[in-house]
């Protein structure tokens, strides 16, 4: 019997085939997971390598808190080291941009514009400024209220991504006092932050905005530090990432004299106008006052609204007056004495017969008295404040000597002063400049108007005291500064190169308008022998200009005072004079004046 050939097909029984489809089932399970678990991998590696830094950088937005620290800005002070500027602790409100989204800001946003008294506007703009995707703490307001804290606490909740920290404001303990010579601070505008992010400066960096404040800013401003915090999901701090401490601004000496300012605002008083102290040997400023005033405090965190309505009720209380043009009036009699013995036409004993007035092409031009004073020398003329003699001297010598002399004074042209932004140049008219505007050229009567510090003639109570400064030093113009910086005198000036015997004839002539002049007031026993020389500014059809600008001892000066009192409508020996004789007495006596000058029984010009 043969044998049948296997089958190459092995018999299944009925269970075999469920088994067959749970092999194929696994068999499918396997490839899809393989499948999701490549996939999964895949796009691990691409959050990893790929995108790894950019999903790390947005995890730590979340979770990291950029807490910037302003540096305290460097203190000013006076020449013995006591503060004129300084900080004082404060609050501002700061909002953290990332904590929330655009849309979530806005209730916020209207919650915090009623509690802070601030435009909603305002508050947005600051947040677009910085994005809304920012780390970094933005301050929205500076200097809140107790009140405005506690409202802040009380509604914490609503309130999420608003934080209130405390930083240094500046602070200037004397309020008013030298405020034009100080300055004031501010946070940058839009406009400033373009102009000066190339500088490192940012968002919310405080600055000098006049005075000493901005023409030192490099000195005073300090360095940004700040904070690196991780915080939690409700914007707690959990720990401290690392920090970098804030360096304090340098602190600037200045020469100012913080008694004899205080003493130089007192005898100004209330009226407009300014005092100017300066050192005759250097230039140092003493003291320098303009009034009126304000406060440089306001601007330290917010103005309110009252307080800008009183500035604008006054008359330019930012001007510094010290630093405007005024006509210098017999003041000026000091150039013209100069050029007139220094041209040789006239010598130091030269007399000329004074008269009511002088007649050149039909017009008169009259002596102050109306009379005239007789036949008078330099030292005469300059007692009695001879209009008539000093108008024949600018005849003498001509326009064009007296405008060099003008120059070499240093008028027409701005002092060197520090805050130089702020200050005129003043005005030495010559043919040029009518021709300009006027068309029309140089006449005697031109000469003449100079020759009294008149007409178109321009100078600032800083360039006065200048001029004073050469008789008072023997010859040398100063350069007035602000910096106490320990530098010898004669790095601050240069010489003249006058002759003895003008110095003499200028210091003679001085002096004796304290003795038995029109400077009476300042003829006191309390004073050393002390010299000056009045002026009354015609202003029409305002009423005139008082001026007196004194200096002591006569014999080897150490100060220098003009006081130039704007609109008084008095004589400058009868006005001004007794303010300079109470800066003086502050000065040698260390006197205080009475709340405002007298005002004095004596001659004016």
């Amino acid at each position: 019997m043969a044998l049948s050939r296997p089958s190459s097909r092995i018999p299944t029984k009925p269970g075999d085939r469920t088994v067959g489809r749970q092999y194929q089932s696994i068999l499918v399970i396997a490839l899809i997971t393989i499948a999701l678990m490549g996939g999964i991998g895949t796009r691990l590696a691409y959050l990893q390598l790929i995108q790894g830094q950019y999903n790390r950088q947005l995890a730590d937005s979340n979770r990291i808190r950029l807490i910037p620290r302003q540096p305290e800005r460097g203190r000013v002070t006076d020449r013995h080291g006591r503060i004129l500027a300084g900080s004082r602790l404060s609050h501002a409100v700061f909002l953290w941009p990332i904590a929330n989204r655009q849309h979530e800001w806005e209730p916020i946003i209207e919650r915090l514009s009623t509690i802070l008294n601030e435009p909603t506007d305002d508050i947005r703009s600051r947040l677009e400024q910085a994005g809304y995707n920012s780390p970094s703490l933005v301050r929205i307001a500076r200097g809140i209220t107790p009140a405005q804290i506690t409202a802040l606490a009380e509604h914490n909740r609503d309130l999420k991504g608003v934080q209130v920290e405390g930083e240094a404001v500046r602070y200037y303990p004397n309020g008013d006092l030298a405020a034009h010579i100080l300055g004031y601070t501010g946070e940058l505008s839009d406009e400033e932050l373009t102009e000066r992010e190339a500088n490192g400066y940012r968002l919310g960096d405080i600055v000098g905005q006049m005075g000493v404040e901005a023409a030192f800013e490099s000195r005073l401003r300090g360095e940004w530090g700040g904070q690196q915090v991780e915080v939690d999901g409700a914007g707690q701090v959990l720990r401290v990432l690392g920090e970098k401490p804030a360096r304090a601004g340098n602190t600037v000496q200045l020469t100012l004299d913080l008694d004899l300012q205080r003493a130089a605002e007192t005898a100004l008083g209330n009226r407009m106008g300014a005092v100017v102290a300066i050192d005759p040997r250097n230039g140092a400023v003493l003291a320098m006052v303009s009034r009126p005033a304000f406060d440089p405090n306001i601007f330290s965190t917010r103005i309110s609204p009252e307080q800008w309505d009183q500035l604008q009720g006054q008359t330019y209380p930012f001007l510094n007056r010290a630093l405007q043009g005024f006509p210098p009036a017999s003041t000026f009699k000091i150039v013209t004495a100069t050029a007139g013995l220094e041209s040789g036409r006239y010598g130091p004993g030269s007399v000329l017969r004074t008269m009511p007035y002088l007649n050149v092409g039909g017009i008169q031009f009259w002596d102050w008295n109306r009379a005239g004073f007789g036949s008078l020398g330099f030292p005469g003329a300059m007692a009695w404040s001879s209009n008539t003699f000093f108008g024949q001297v600018g005849m003498g010598i001509g326009g064009e000597t007296l405008i060099d002399w003008s120059q070499r004074y240093g008028f027409g042209r701005k002092t060197g002063i520090e805050i130089s932004s702020e200050e005129s140049s003043g005005l030495v008219p010559d043919e040029a400049w009518k021709q300009e505007v006027f068309d029309e050229g140089w006449y005697v009567g031109d000469t003449i108007n100079m020759s009294i510090g008149q007409g178109a003639m321009q100078a600032t109570p800083l360039q006065v005291a200048r001029m004073f400064a050469v008789p008072a030093n023997g010859g040398y113009l100063v350069t007035p500064h602000l910096l106490k910086d320990g530098e010898e005198a004669r790095t601050w000036r240069r010489s003249l190169d006058l002759q003895p015997s003008t110095i003499s004839v200028l210091r003679d002539g001085l002096r004796r308008v304290v003795t038995n002049g029109t400077g009476g007031a300042l003829n006191v026993k309390d004073l050393p022998p002390v010299a000056g020389k009045s002026g009354t500014a015609e202003d029409p059809p305002r009423d005139t200009h008082a001026w007196f600008g004194g200096y002591g001892p006569s014999n080897e000066p150490t100060v220098v005072v003009v006081a130039f009192v704007e609109n008084s409508g008095g004589g400058g020996g009868r006005v001004a004079g007794p303010i300079v004789q109470q800066v003086l007495n502050a000065h040698f006596n260390n006197v205080q004046p009475d709340d405002q000058a007298g005002v004095a029984n004596v001659r004016s010009d």
